[in-house]
């Protein structure tokens, strides 16, 4: 197979891209990045592209499956426009072109809490790209809600503390499908409902994440 990546950079994209190339069942990798990055082997194809320029990268969107773990912090992007941007709006139009290209399966990571109906401005953005890929209608479909998740050598002070509360609850037995979630171990369950899951839209709640974690 041939895979595509976006959000290659950020710490699950990477700990996917490192599991992909290992893979004797992808041929190529080939993510689309918006800086140069480090590439040890022939096996990954590294795209610098300008995410604002569709018509410069559209037709190069062709493989076999399509995973969009792209993603931002409000602090980070400055605005909830600005995030909306890289959250929504280049996730879609990387789903848009990958299906008009032929792409038969597309692999996301939203949030947890995700809900178009949602209140929050966060969770209605993630909820709202759901539902807007479900409708581009690949032949497979795969929406990943992770819990919490945790970062290697994360500087998101929220996320540090949030995690340690959610590992003293799961202690006394509170929220156990909520326990923080590595993101090598989101990584290979990406993979891993790719390769098991057939043709449809299948949506992986946090307890089916690690359901397919300890499998």
């Amino acid at each position: 197979m041939k895979a595509l990546v976006i959000g290659a950079t950020g710490a699950t994209g990477k700990d996917l891209v490192n599991l992909l190339v290992k893979d004797k069942d992808f041929e190529n990798v080939e993510v689309f990045v918006r800086r140069e990055i480090s590439n040890s082997t022939d096996k990954l194809n590294v795209n610098v592209i300008d995410f604002d320029k569709a018509v410069q990268w559209h037709n190069l969107v062709k493989g076999d499956v399509l995973f969009s773990c792209l993603g931002t912090t409000l602090k980070a992007a400055g605005s909830k426009e600005a995030q909306w941007q890289i959250d929504y709006q280049y996730q879609y139009e990387f789903a848009k072109a990958a299906k008009l290209n032929g792409v038969k399966n597309y692999v996301l990571v939203s949030a947890g809490f995700a809900s178009a109906k949602s209140p929050f401005f966060y969770a209605k953005m993630k909820g709202q790209l759901e539902e807007d890929i479900k409708k581009l209608g690949f032949e497979n479909t795969i929406i990943l809600k992770p819990p919490l998740l945790e970062r290697k050598n994360s500087d998101r002070k929220a996320e540090v503390i949030q995690a340690k509360t959610l590992r003293f609850l799961n202690s006394l037995g509170i929220l156990p499908s909520q326990k923080p979630l590595s993101t090598e171990t989101l990584a290979k369950v990406m993979i891993k409902t790719l390769k098991k899951l057939n043709n449809g839209i299948h949506t992986i709640s946090p307890q089916l994440i690690w359901k397919y974690a300890g499998d």
